[in-house]
């Protein structure tokens, strides 16, 4: 999966909003419906440049936020430093300034706008779809949770989907928060769908870390990613 698919133009720094940055990809026919991609605990790495490089090779015009506004990290402790001095407030508001930002582009296609992230990311995509309503669909890579003010207003995603890719090794912390949430996003009108990787660790789509990719795995919830997208 590493490196960027052909059929996608280079990705570039751009300017969100002012002091919001992102990384942004365009596929090579110019023009395709918007996706948000929200970074993991460790910053706006290389991984993630890669995956809006694919969605970009996808077809898809693929924008991520930096979050952290210019720090990154490989270390774990400070990741997690990074990741609990997040606002939960200030998050949503990058979201919806991205989602706007793509709404606004010329060669975006369509009204709406889907997101996607990984561990803290993947909580934060779940969130997404309550903050804006241009955002309809989120595609969560075994989501991570930890903030106290995480509260999404769940009545949000009436008429909204979701789908999580869950992390068999992540059951027992995070198995009974991805329930909750999917039973109160159902309740509201919203549809949601959880996929199971037996055998899976966190992190398996990240092919940057080769002590928890899976290969099977990775491809497997990229193409179902894909398909839920283009759906």
């Amino acid at each position: 999966m590493s490196g960027a698919m052909s059929g996608a133009m280079s990705g570039a720094m751009v300017q969100v909003s002012a002091g919001v940055d992102g990384y942004l990809a365009v596929p090579a026919a110019g023009s395709g419906p918007g996706v948000i991609v929200i970074q993991e605990w460790w910053g706006m790495v290389p991984h993630i440049r890669d995956v809006v490089e694919r969605f970009a090779a996808a077809g898809f015009v693929a924008l991520a936020v930096d979050h952290y506004r210019g720090v990154a990290t490989t270390e774990p402790d400070e990741a997690q430093k990074l990741m609990l001095g997040l606002r939960i407030a200030e998050v949503s508001a990058d979201l919806a300034l991205a989602a706007d930002y793509l709404a606004a582009r010329p060669d975006v296609t369509g009204e709406s706008v889907s997101v996607t992230g990984f561990c803290m990311g993947g909580g934060l995509t779940l969130l997404a779809p309550t903050v804006c309503d241009r955002i309809d669909r989120a595609a969560a890579f075994y989501p991570a949770m930890p903030w106290p003010d995480y509260a999404p207003d769940w009545s949000r995603y009436a008429g909204k989907s979701a789908i999580v890719h869950a992390a068999e090794s992540d059951d027992s912390w995070a198995g009974p928060a991805i329930a909750e949430y999917s039973a109160a996003i159902a309740a509201h009108g919203g549809s949601i769908e959880v996929f199971e990787y037996p055998g899976s660790e966190h992190a398996f789509f990240n092919d940057d870390r080769p002590e928890v990719y899976h290969a099977d795995h990775a491809r497997l919830a990229w193409e179902r990613t894909l398909d839920f997208f283009r759906r």
